[in-house]
């Protein structure tokens, strides 16, 4: 299965689960790796759970999760030990903390940035529906080239950059190979191509 596919058909999420919490246990004891009973039983279960969880993620979070570069083990260190201290003193979520301290604006803007940087890590067609580059509209549309990068610079139809220099177009926007009317007032009222 590569990273974008969904999971295979006839297997649960719980019983996914169940066998990868097995096998986690057995290497466990196999390596000598001493832990109490409760411990191991734990430990094998959230292994199990964290792993049969990944296939049945929509791809633009699996994407997220796989293209995550950091150190694994000192990210997963670090949420035992908050969910731990917040486990036993029985404090309120951060969310709670949050919303009791902040003022209503600046929580409207906290989601709208939020927002944002959801975005940059979904797929592109996720969000944006299906997309195609200058070359395909220009085979399929018969859109040029040249007139796609004016009505681009104009403001008249969205382009969204894919990887280093170039851009795709949500195909949505175009009805009988023009832009469809309104796209340049919703760009000059928001300015970012990807809010848009």
């Amino acid at each position: 299965m590569t990273r974008l596919q969904t999971p295979p058909e006839g297997i649960s999420q719980e019983t996914l689960a169940g066998l990868v919490t097995e096998a986690v246990q057995q290497a466990l004891m196999q390596q000598g790796v001493l832990l109490d009973a409760q411990a191991l039983v734990s430990a094998s279960a959230l292994a199990g759970s964290v792993a049969a969880a990944l296939p049945f993620l929509p791809p633009a979070q699996r994407h997220a999760i796989v293209s995550f570069k950091g150190d694994w083990t000192a990210l997963v260190s670090e949420f035992f030990r908050t969910a731990a201290d917040r486990i036993t003193s029985g404090s309120p979520t951060v969310s709670d903390q949050a919303s009791s301290r902040v003022p209503p604006e600046t929580v409207r803007l906290q989601n709208i940035a939020e927002r944002a940087a959801g975005l940059q890590s979904m797929l592109l067609e996720d969000w944006a529906g299906e997309v195609a580059g200058s070359t395909y509209l220009e085979e399929k549309l018969r859109i040029p080239r040249s007139t796609l990068h004016r009505w681009q610079r104009r403001g008249e139809v969205v382009a969204l950059r894919r990887g280093g220099r170039k851009h795709v177009f949500p195909l949505a926007q175009f009805v009988d190979g023009r832009p469809v009317l309104g796209i340049s007032d919703v760009l000059s009222a928001i300015g970012n191509p990807r809010l848009a």
